[in-house]
């Protein structure tokens, strides 16, 4: 039985760490941008628009993080 069986060894540079770190802050600020706009919209509904959207105002930020993070 016959395999062939290779590796190489990938240096990943300082640059592209710092890219790559950059790129998740940002990330993670967009999210905490669409969460904290989403807060102050709803925030802002009346009682009676909220509960059209079947939301309880104790939800808001429940909603909020759904709408930012997807949990």
């Amino acid at each position: 039985m016959a395999y062939a069986n290779s590796s190489r060894v990938v240096s990943v540079s300082l640059t592209d760490r710092l890219v790559a770190v950059v790129s998740v802050m940002r990330a993670a600020l967009q999210r905490r941008r669409v969460y904290e706009q989403t807060l102050r919209e709803l925030r802002d509904l009346s009682d009676r628009d909220l509960a059209d959207l079947g939301i309880h105002r104790s939800l808001i930020p429940t909603v909020a993080k759904e709408a930012a993070y997807g949990k």
